[in-house]
């Protein structure tokens, strides 16, 4: 019986840090090739507050964390880098911020992905106005 209790512990052990390593314990991921291990390794890797990690069509997807502030930190995050290619923000509604830029408007969206990581989303032409 010890014996049992012996391999049902370490097959257990080997579970738990497949789950830790592969960050499977992450909820889904909104872009379908992409992991959350690698998502939050391209962020960890840079000096960036916010990070690129797709782009989908005409959205572009980037990362950035929450510093433990909620989704206020994430949006002050996405405004700066909005506002470093000559917008400027209008308002906020919802998960939304808006911004404007020579009579053009841009929607940029948030999205709690976990607990200390937001998902922004915003569209692909921010860059080039």
């Amino acid at each position: 019986m010890k014996r049992v209790g012996f391999i049902l512990a370490i097959v257990i052990v080997i579970f738990a840090v497949f789950i830790f390593v592969n960050k499977s314990y992450y909820p889904s991921f909104p872009i379908d090739h992409l992991s959350a291990k690698e998502v939050i390794k391209k962020l960890e890797d840079s000096d960036n507050k916010i990070v690129e990690i797709a782009v989908e069509g005409d959205t572009v997807w980037y990362i950035t964390r929450t510093e433990n502030q909620g989704v206020f930190i994430a949006d002050e995050n996405v405004k700066q880098m909005i506002a470093s290619n000559g917008w400027k923000f209008k308002e906020k509604d919802g998960s939304g911020l808006f911004f404007e830029k020579d009579g053009e408007r841009l929607i940029a969206t948030t999205q709690m992905w976990s607990e200390k990581y937001v998902l922004v989303k915003v569209q692909k032409n921010f860059k080039n106005l």
